[in-house]
Parts: structure tokens; C-alpha cells; sequence
């Protein structure tokens, strides 16, 4: 079938036989998310494109404190992904959240990159180490400024000689694409929705669901909860409040306006701008804590932590990554697809989204039941915090008891969280 020929490509050469990755584990103690919050995502050259990465994720954190109504001094560690360091502070990222956000002097920071799911890793580490019993409460986050990613002149800072045609290089752009296979990522799932029979005409339904979900979401203010307003200053109004997402074309979305579009990397192809994840800004932060704090110190658990599951696949069908990530971190839980009552996976693209959807054979129903990154955008660093802090406000609101955050990876990789509700 279209199925087995689908995950034959993607997990392994054919004349190869299987191997059962085990970079995946079930928690091993009780740990709870306690606090979730992320900053609303601005458009590319948008609202936020003069905050940095470390400005968002100081929103983020000081906001999930607050939430949690927790003693900044209590932390014990910051992790945060991140993808590109385009601006000047960001290599000090994590470093410099904890410290504006309150944090003892003594208190580390961690920032980290496994690209897309940056945001995940830096839950899957803090997790790690309160396993390790390095740690109590951590806080974890992701943050991402795409608009502030500058044009770089390489090759002159030995010197150069003449005549030299020096071109300016679009860093933007160079993180979009993996230099090891010479591939965009959009080609990559053109490749993978072609080998998993995706249509064109899937994905525009598809990016039309997510635009009119997230439209219907925000009507009902289900985001509400999750977003730390950014004050931003206007000349002629003041301070403003920036606090919903400014990427999606939401209800103004229709089939016709998305069919016209033309796919940008391949001739007659599947990937356009319109069912494509947007180029945005923003941050995120969730709060873990151990059983012991949470009694400690009065903390409400939100979600439990039960396991994940990190796996590398094919860099040129990269995202077909959260196929086997879901699938081995279900598989140390003791669980199965059926157990789920929600999925939300990151919708980089509308046809790796779909031939993910299709291999998992879950209940479309169940899934980015809000929308995804298709209309909310994918400041790649921060979609993994972005998504388990509205897994997890989701699986409350809906009294649903297990959900599982996952995303494909540049590089070819996948990672997937799963979650018990409180």
C-alpha cells in the first residue's frame, strides 16, 4: 500500500533491515509542568521584529513565574533553544533570561539547538537533569527573532584580495537549508509528500482547517491563557499590548485564494507560501517541577511528564521525523496511538504534516484541533514550548487524560513528548 511504501522510504534503505532506535524513555520520576506561557508570534518584519530572542524569552518567563507564583530564586536551572543567534545577545540567551527574569547569580543557563524541536529538547534536558537530581524546578523555553537574522560577508576577515566579488549571504535563508543533502527544507517535503501520495489539493484543505481553526480558537479566547502580552512602544500611542498572533490570515482564508497560489520550489508541486509554515518571532517558556517542589512550595501541577522519544531519519524526507519519535515514545510509556486523546504535531510544512498524519493513522479530529504553525507561524526555536503549553491547557480544557507534542527536525530528526493531564 501507499502506507508501507511510505515508511519503507522514509525509515530505512530497502535493502536494509530495520533497527529499533532507543534514544526514547518513560519518566522516570514524577514531574509536573507547572507554568506555560509564551509571547504571541509576530509575522516576519512584523510587531516583534526589534525584540530579541533574549527580550521575547525574558517575556515568557517572567510571565510563567508569575503564573505559578513562584520565587524566581527557587529555580535551580534555565534551558533554552534556539536556532539562529541573529542578534547580538544571543549567545548568551539562556545565560541572560535567567538573570533578567530574577534568577540567583549562581543559577546556570543552558541554551541549546536540535532546530526545530529546540523547544522540546530543552524539556526532555531539564527533565534529565531533575532526574539526575541535579535539579527541582526548572525553567525551560525556546525563542526565536527570524526578522532580526542579518546578511553575512564571508571569506574577509583575513583579508581579501582583488578583484574579489563579494556577495552578502542571507542567513535567513542558509538556515532554511541543509547544506550536508543541498536541500531547502521545503524541498524535502515536496520529496516525503510525494512518497507518501500527498495531493496539492490535501494540503490547501489542510492550511484552510488550520487558518479557520486558529480563527475559531481566538474568537473563543482559548489563547488567552497561554500568551504573556509584549508591551510594545508606539510613537503615538504609547505602550501597547501586543497579544495575538500575527501571522494567521485566519477566517479571511479561502480554497480559491490558496489554489492560485503557486508552489514556490517545484514545478507543479505540493509546497506554497499559503501551506507552509510563516517565518515569524517569538518565545516561549514552561516550568517543571518535581512532586517534592510542587508540595513544597505550593505549585499547581498542570501536566505530568510520562516520556519521549528523540530519532534521526533520512535528512531528505526530514519531515517524516515525528513518525518513529511518536511512535518509540508511546512504545516506553507502555501505550499506544489509541490512548491519545490528543495530538498536536508542528505543521512545518502542510504535506509533512499529512504524510505524518497518515503513517500514525490517527483520528484527524484529535489533532491541532486550534491550528498549528501553517497559520500561527514557526519561529523555530520556540515551537516546542509554544505547542506542550497548549497541549497541555488543551488536555485540561477538554478533560482529555493523554496527549503527545512532537516535531520534525532540520537535519532529519524527530522528537515527541508525551503528557498526562492533572
Amino acid at each position: 500500500t501507499t502506507r508501507l511504501i511510505c515508511q519503507a522510504s522514509c525509515l530505512r534503505p530497502s535493502n536494509t533491515k530495520p533497527k529499533q532506535h532507543t534514544m526514547a524513555a518513560k519518566v522516570s520520576k514524577e514531574i509536573f509542568i507547572v507554568a506555560a506561557k509564551r509571547t504571541a508570534f509576530g509575522s516576519h518584519g512584523g510587531t516583534l521584529r526589534n525584540m530579541t530572542p533574549t527580550d521575547l524569552g525574558v517575556v515568557s518567563t517572567i510571565a510563567a513565574l508569575k503564573q505559578a507564583n513562584l520565587d524566581p530564586s527557587l529555580v535551580d536551572d534555565v534551558i533554552f533553544g534556539n536556532v539562529s543567534q541573529t542578534a547580538k545577545d544571543t549567545p548568551y540567551l539562556a545565560r541572560h533570561v535567567g538573570i533578567r527574569s530574577g534568577m540567583r547569580m549562581d543559577i546556570p543557563g543552558l541554551s541549546l539547538n536540535r532546530l526545530c524541536g529546540a523547544g522540546f529538547e530543552s524539556i526532555v534536558t531539564g527533565a534529565k537533569n531533575i532526574c539526575m537530581g541535579e535539579a527541582e524546578i526548572v525553567a525551560c523555553g525556546g525563542a526565536e527573532n527570524m526578522s532580526m537574522a542579518p546578511y553575512a560577508l564571508r571569506d574577509i576577515r583575513q583579508g581579501t584580495k582583488f578583484p574579489n566579488d563579494l556577495n552578502l549571504e542571507d542567513t535567513l535563508w542558509s538556515a532554511l537549508n541543509d547544506q550536508h543533502i543541498k536541500m531547502p527544507m521545503a524541498l524535502t517535503a515536496e520529496k516525503l509528500g510525494e512518497q507518501c501520495g500527498i495531493t496539492r489539493e490535501a494540503c490547501d484543505a489542510y492550511a484552510l482547517r488550520s487558518q479557520h481553526a486558529w480563527q475559531a480558537a481566538q474568537d473563543k479566547g482559548l489563547f488567552k491563557e497561554e500568551i504573556a502580552p509584549v508591551m510594545i512602544k508606539d510613537k503615538k500611542k504609547g505602550e501597547v499590548a501586543f497579544e495575538v498572533d500575527e501571522h494567521p490570515r485566519g477566517g479571511k482564508a479561502t480554497i480559491e485564494s490558496l489554489n492560485k497560489l503557486k508552489s514556490i520550489f517545484k514545478k507543479d508541486g505540493l509546497v506554497t507560501a499559503g501551506n507552509a509554515s510563516g517565518i515569524s518571532d517569538g518565545a516561549g517558556t514552561v516550568i517543571l517541577a518535581t512532586a517534592e517542589a510542587v508540595k513544597k512550595h505550593n505549585l499547581t501541577p498542570l501536566s505530568r511528564l510520562v516520556s519521549y522519544g528523540v530519532v534521526g531519519v533520512d535528512p531528505t524526507i526530514m519531515g517524516y521525523g515525528p513518525v518513529p519519535a511518536v511512535n518509540n515514545a508511546l512504545k516506553v510509556a507502555g501505550l499506544t496511538m489509541k490512548d491519545l486523546n490528543q495530538v498536536e504535531i508542528n505543521e512545518a510544512f502542510a504535506a509533512q504534516y499529512l504524510a505524518c498524519e497518515k503513517d500514525l493513522g490517527y483520528d484527524p479530529n484529535i489533532a491541532n484541533l486550534n491550528g498549528g504553525a501553517v497559520a500561527m507561524g514557526h519561529p523555530t526555536g520556540a515551537s516546542g514550548s509554544r505547542i506542550m503549553g497548549h497541549l497541555t491547557y488543551e488536555l485540561r480544557r477538554n478533560n482529555n487524560k493523554y496527549g503527545v507534542g512532537s516535531a520534525c527536525c532540520g537535519g532529519g530528526q524527530g522528537i515527541a513528548i508525551v503528557i498526562e493531564k492533572c
